[in-house]
């Protein structure tokens, strides 16, 4: 099983960037996938979640945050939109066995984590 984040970078503020993260080692329509940042100095949160259709996101990056999912890819993407400077983090994926939706935020219950990529938002 791995998960492979990818597409940070350096961005002014009111920029896009797009996330992905690539799965391997099984399918991506059998879990959960949530995305989560860690600015430095501050604990890891989570942005978005989505799983068997359902889409969740963090009060601070809704609507200007878009996550999806391609099966046939097997990625899942973040489109990030009108970014602020409190958006620079490392920001990583993880895969979720099963969880109450309500607990998407929660570390403990995502089992696999990608490597982080860094976005850094900056003029």
């Amino acid at each position: 099983v791995q998960l492979q984040a990818s597409g940070g970078g350096l961005v002014q503020p009111g920029g896009s960037l797009r996330l992905s993260c690539a799965a391997s080692g099984f399918a991506l329509d059998d879990y959960g996938i949530g995305w989560f940042r860690q600015a430095p100095g501050k604990e890891r949160e989570g942005v978005s979640f989505i799983n068997v259709g359902r889409k969740f996101y963090a009060d601070s990056v809704k609507g200007r945050f878009t996550i999806s999912r391609d099966n046939a890819k097997n990625t899942v993407y973040l489109q990030m939109n009108s970014l602020k400077p409190e958006d620079t983090a490392v920001y990583y994926c993880a895969r979720a066995p099963r969880l109450p939706f309500s607990l998407w935020r929660a570390v403990s219950y995502y089992n696999y984590w990608g490597q982080g990529t860094l976005v850094t938002v900056s003029s």
